[in-house]
Parts: structure tokens; C-alpha cells; sequence
């Protein structure tokens, strides 16, 4: 189940990002606030995925930018981030807007996901990451807006 995100889901939300953090290395660097860095300033809206009643994905959308998406390891292969990512579009298409993200390059499992529901690459570039830290980056936009059946 996809559903919006409450304040109280925000604990174990950060259990996932910490479970996501261990195993695929994704936040690139662990926030010193989880619970702040899952809401960023200009947040318009977040979703996450409940599995038998457990939150095991996380999504946000802050204008047009996606980003915190993040599925639990062991609920991964159910199509959750599919669905957190169609939730964020029909978002973003009731506002007007065409939703964008950014990913590493090494993230090569979100970026197939990203492909295979249609995103398109719009650009790549290195990023500062830190002292001495050059990241490469994939910027992303959403499929046209679907029209609804």
C-alpha cells in the first residue's frame, strides 16, 4: 500500500534509510538528522510503502525534485518504488508540474528502475560532494504527464 506520509511514520522511516544506508550505501553520506534530511525544507509532499502493516519505502517531493526514495531490502522486487514513484507523478501532474531527480552514477539499480517506467536522461555531471569528492550525476525527468482512463 502507497499512502501519504504522517509524522508519525517518520522513526521507521529512518529505520529503512539506515537498513537502505547499510546494505546499498544510499544516502552517499548518513544525515546527522535522519529525520530532517527525510524532510527537507520546501517538502510538498512525501508518500511511503507499508508492507503488512510495516513502512518499508519512503518517497518526497519538494516542488518539482523527487528525491529520498527509498525501499527496504528485503521488500525490494514488489514494485514499491514503482508505485512510491507513480504516486510522486500524479502528484506533480495534479500541480502542473513534470517531476526531475538526481542519481549517482554507481545507483545502477534506481536508474534502471527510473528507465524502465520512462524516465528519460536529460543531463550528467560531476558534483562537489565534500572536501576532495567528485560525484557523477544523473539528472532525470519524469514521462509525460499519463492522461487518466
Amino acid at each position: 500500500m502507497i499512502r501519504r506520509r504522517r509524522d508519525t511514520d517518520l522513526d521507521a522511516c529512518v529505520a529503512v534509510l539506515a537498513e537502505v544506508h547499510t546494505h546499498s550505501g544510499y544516502p552517499h553520506h548518513w544525515p546527522d538528522d535522519p529525520a530532517g534530511w527525510l524532510t527537507p525544507d520546501g517538502l510538498t509532499a512525501a508518500w511511503v510503502a507499508e508492507a503488512d502493516g510495516s513502512v518499508v519505502g519512503h518517497v518526497a517531493l519538494c516542488g518539482r525534485e523527487v528525491g529520498r526514495l527509498c525501499v527496504a531490502p528485503i521488500a525490494r522486487g514488489a514494485g514499491l518504488g514503482g508505485r512510491l514513484l507513480r504516486a510522486v507523478e500524479a502528484e506533480a501532474a495534479a500541480r502542473g508540474l513534470r517531476p526531475v531527480l538526481e542519481v549517482k552514477d554507481t545507483d545502477t539499480a534506481a536508474i534502471a528502475l527510473y528507465e524502465r517506467l520512462g524516465w528519460t536522461r536529460r543531463a550528467t555531471e560531476r558534483q562537489e560532494w565534500g572536501a576532495c569528492e567528485v560525484v557523477t550525476v544523473h539528472r532525470y525527468e519524469a514521462p509525460a504527464a499519463r492522461p487518466a482512463h
